[in-house]
Order: C-alpha cells, then structure tokens, then sequence
C-alpha cells in the first residue's frame, strides 16, 4: 500500500504556489515557510489532506508582518491606554507613510545643510500655544519630568505636595521616577490640604523647582485645599507643572481640567504634557514654557536619549496642523446622534435575530484626563457572551460588560465603523432563542443610567 505522506507536496513546491505569493510579498518568505512546514507535519500525522497544506497554510498566516492588531474599540473610554490610547487621523496616517523612507528631517532641502531637527513640528507647537516663549518634545510625559529633573534639579531638591505623589498605570510612581535621576524630593503638605506657607517654608539654596502634578485618574473632595499656580509662581523659584492629558488650551466639556496655555499664564515656568492623550496625537512629551529654562532642557545630554523619532514627529505635526482628530471628534459627538445610530444599528442586528437593544449609556475620557466626568452617550447591549466572541473576531471589537451585558459604546466608535461593527456582531454564532425578529425596545442598557 502507498504511504498517504507521500502525496504531501515539497515545501519549494507549496512555497511556488500563486495564492502563497501575497504572504510571501507581505510577510516575507521566512515566515510563509514555517507556515507550510507546520502545515506539512499537520498533514504527516493525518490531521488534513495533503492537498489542503497551503490552504492550512494561509489560514494560519497573520494579517499583517506586525502581532499589533488593529481593534474596534466600542469601550466608551475616550482614550483607552490599554488600546493604544489616541487613534490617529488620517492626516497623522499618511504623514507617518510620507516619513516612512528618506525625509528632509534634519535636512534643508534649499541650501543643501543640516537643518535644525523637527522644525516643522515645533512651529506647530509653538503657534497652537503662544503663550508658550519655547517648546521641546520628548518621548513621553514621563520623560518630560525626567528630563526637568535632571536639568534643573540635579542632587537638589524638588519641592510637591504629598497629595500629588501619584501612582498611574502599570505601577508607574512619579516620586520613583524623579528620584532616579539622582534629584531629592521634599514632600509639603497632606495627602488632602497643602497650603502656601507649606511650598514657601521648604524652599531654600538647594531647591531646584517647584512641581505641580495633575492627579489624574483620581479625585480628592471634601475637605481639601491646594494654592493656584499664580501663587506657586510667584516664590522665586521655577515652577514646573504636569498636565498630563495634554489638554492645550481650554475645553469647554472638560471645565475642571488643567490645560497649557493657562498654567503658562498663570506663570509657570514649564509645562509638561502627553501628545497622544486629549490632544489626539501620537506618543511624545510635550515641554512648552520660559525659553530660557526650555533651552537648557534642549541642549541637556539626556535630552539626545529621549528625543522622538521621525514618524512621531510627522504625527504630531499632521495632528496640530491637519483636521480634528478621532479623539476631539469623540469628544464633541452629539448624544442624540449617538443614540440614533444605537437605534439603527440594535434595529438591523434584531432583523438578524440577535439580542440587541440600545440605549443611553456613560462614557469617560480616560488616559488620565478628567477623572470622574462622565460623557453621555448610546450603546448597543448584547448578552454578556458576545463578549469573548468579538474580541476573537476579525476585526477583534472591545466593548465592556456590566450586569450581564455586552455594551458597545458608539462614543469611541467612527460612524464610518458602524458596518463593521454590524457584521462583526453578525459574525459571532447562534443568536439566543425567542428574539423578536423586529421591535428593538428602546431603553437604557444596564448600568448605564
């Protein structure tokens, strides 16, 4: 009797074959051939025919050269750090493709010499906050602080009140990070009330500034006290503040959070910030205040370390320059537009007879910024089962579960989305028995007002 393995093709043969040739174009060979071997030894022991190897091959191919999958997010969380936090425009897209090759970053493209580096950006930058005599951009936030500590409060002391020593995600402590460069903090005031007289009492010869933090994803309330920042500006010595969500100037839906253009008004000396949270763009430390004190952040050789890259760079220029991005359009949807397309969309999924309803939900902001402020919005509900089954899907779709449902928010979803959103639903199995086909109730999901 013929061994069945025989029939099993020759990898070169599998690897020559047309409908490989994507794969091979996308991803590379390398990794297209350990596809079809563990294809091939799927084959060996009997698990598929041997003519079903470079279909078995395909199917086990990803999408993309890259693990990073592109979500749906339906959370209702404005910007979601464990998704990215803020999706980029499209502007910002195609600007990080026009960097992708050889740009004229550091290049004048007229005189034929080095160029100052991010030129573009910067102008942006300094034009979207004027009140601002320089700016700088680092990597993050967190190297913004970094690199304030290292430049301006080297083996002296930085003065913050204890109430701002925050912890944020990951276990990320700010009193951790500044120690590190070698500064000393002089912790003032409680955990609810810090007062003037505590920042003047600590500060002396070996200050180096004065920090400000945002408590971001927390509140205090009650009995609380804390000066303003035109009072800790006026006590001789830099004033550094952390804004954190990168908010520029002030937004009429979030009153209550700090913004840069303010706090450089008010008369701090630096203010820093993060590009991808409010701000809508990608990842990078935003530093913008006294052009002196910038100077030295800049010409400081830790800042060479933490400087961004050139598809940052063209990011943030695309997002302060270009059309709004997704982040200030989630922002300022309409809760009654959002509710109607929770309508349409509950509607088409029951025609299909899926268990879906719609209703008046409560989105956040999230990233830090605005902690406790809710944003009206509209969500679909599902049974809770949906949800491990849209986060397996393609597109995988993240929503959250409250008393038993699965809640897809439409304040973080694109109108554009909202067919995929649909068939990504559709997509997902059996709907529950005794589901109406048509008459979607229109009440509030659950939990959600």
């Amino acid at each position: 009797m013929t061994d069945p393995r025989r029939a099993i093709p020759r990898t070169d043969r599998v690897l020559a074959d047309p409908r490989l040739a994507p794969a091979v174009a996308a991803l590379g060979r390398g990794r297209v051939k350990t596809a079809v071997v563990e294809a091939q030894q799927r084959a060996r022991e009997g698990l598929i025919a041997p003519a079903e190897v470079v279909d078995a091959a395909l199917t086990s191919l990803p999408a993309g050269a890259s693990s990073l999958r592109p979500v749906l997010n339906a959370t209702g969380v404005v910007v979601h750090t464990n998704l990215g936090r803020a999706p980029l425009s499209a502007a910002a897209v195609a600007a990080i493709a026009d960097a992708a090759g050889c740009t004229d970053v550091e290049f004048d493209l007229v005189g034929g010499e080095r160029a100052r580096r991010g030129r573009g950006v910067l102008a942006a930058l300094a034009a979207a906050v004027p009140d601002a005599g320089d700016v700088h951009v680092v990597n993050n936030n967190a190297a913004a602080l970094l690199l304030c500590a290292m430049a301006l409060a080297p083996g002296r002391e930085i003065v913050v009140s204890r109430g701002e020593l925050v912890e944020i995600g990951d276990g990320f402590r700010i009193p951790e990070l500044l120690a590190s460069t070698g500064a000393r903090l002089r912790e003032v005031g409680t955990t609810n009330r810090t007062h003037l007289r505590d920042y003047a009492d600590a500060i002396g010869p070996d200050t180096g500034f004065v920090l400000r933090v945002h408590p971001s994803n927390f509140r205090v309330t009650g009995f609380t006290s804390a000066p303003g920042i035109d009072e800790l500006a006026g006590l001789g010595v830099p004033l550094v503040v952390d804004i954190g969500s990168g908010l520029l100037a002030p937004h009429p839906l979030l009153p209550d959070e700090p913004d840069a253009a303010s706090a450089l008004r008010a008369g701090a000396a630096v203010v820093t910030a993060s590009g991808d949270k409010l701000l809508g763009g990608p990842q990078a430390g935003l530093l913008l205040g006294d052009a002196e004190v910038v100077h030295r952040l800049r010409r400081h050789p830790a800042a060479r370390a933490l400087r961004v890259d050139k598809l940052t760079l063209a990011a943030l220029e695309a997002t302060l320059l270009g059309p709004p991005p997704p982040v200030a359009r989630a922002l300022g949807a309409d809760a009654a537009d959002l509710l109607a397309r929770a309508r349409d969309l509950a509607r088409a999924l029951a025609d299909r007879g899926v268990d879906a309803t719609a209703g008046p939900s409560a989105a956040a902001v999230g990233g830090g910024g605005a902690p406790g402020v809710e944003l009206p919005s509209a969500a679909v509900s599902l049974p809770e089962r949906y949800a491990p089954a849209l986060r397996g899907g393609r597109p995988p779709v993240v929503g959250r579960v409250e008393r038993g449902r699965c809640l897809l928010d439409l304040r973080t979803v694109d109108p554009a989305d909202d067919d995929r959103l649909r068939e990504a639903v559709l997509r997902c199995g059996v709907p529950a028995r005794g589901v109406p086909a048509r008459g979607v109730p229109e009440r509030g999901v659950p939990g959600c007002g």
